[in-house]
């Protein structure tokens, strides 16, 4: 069981800012008792509060992670990932490079594929490729919306790597284009690398 400073930062992480009073809700507490929490959280580096205007009526206090905060979650091996990166591109150009993200795809693929195995509705092919991205650390979950899906992926593991090449983040959508089918759309709608809180995709049916 996580303790409540770790459930506060798993709720700003998924969700984005939240106040006191949202924060007591979800961990069915007091918004005294959350704010206590927040505050040593605050103090401790990991979140910060700011004010946001909502129409007529003082500005209410939010919080949300800062960028010790997200390292919290995790970047496996950043430091050593970015050098390396830079080893294969310094040594071996582009090229290389083009030809270690087309690795990491194919290997993807196979992975990706037996999942997806007998999964013959979009439906069940969207759920499943959440299933693996939340085991590979995205802390992945699909949402409705109308008749479409969205792919949501609040965390990313690989975030210094793909600050440093984002042929990672087209092979990724490349793949799940090819994972999901000629009979789905998938389009990437907020991006992590500019400047949005996470990645979601949008997945429907083509027309």
């Amino acid at each position: 069981m996580h303790s409540t400073p770790e459930r506060i930062l798993h709720l700003l992480k998924k969700n984005g800012p939240q106040t006191a009073e949202m924060l007591g809700d979800a961990l069915s507490m007091t918004s005294m008792g959350a704010r206590r929490h927040l505050h040593a959280l605050g103090k401790a580096g990991q979140i910060e509060s700011f004010d946001k205007s909502e129409g007529v009526g003082r500005p209410r206090q939010f919080w949300r992670l800062t960028p010790e905060g997200h390292v919290r979650f995790g970047d496996a091996h950043a430091e050593l990932t970015t050098k390396m990166i830079g080893d294969v591109r310094r040594l071996f150009g582009e090229e290389g490079l083009s030809k270690l993200v087309a690795e990491r795809e194919r290997d993807m693929r196979l992975t990706y594929e037996k999942a997806l195995q007998g999964k013959a509705h979009l439906s069940e092919r969207v759920e499943a490729l959440a299933a693996i991205r939340a085991a590979e650390g995205y802390m992945a979950r699909v949402e409705r919306d109308g008749e479409d899906f969205i792919l949501i992926e609040d965390h990313c593991p690989i975030c210094a790597a793909a600050a440093a090449c984002q042929g990672f983040c087209r092979s990724e959508l490349a793949l799940f284009r090819m994972m999901l089918g000629d009979g789905a759309r998938v389009a990437r709608e907020e991006y992590l690398l500019d400047g949005g809180r996470r990645c979601t995709y949008r997945i429907g049916k083509t027309e």
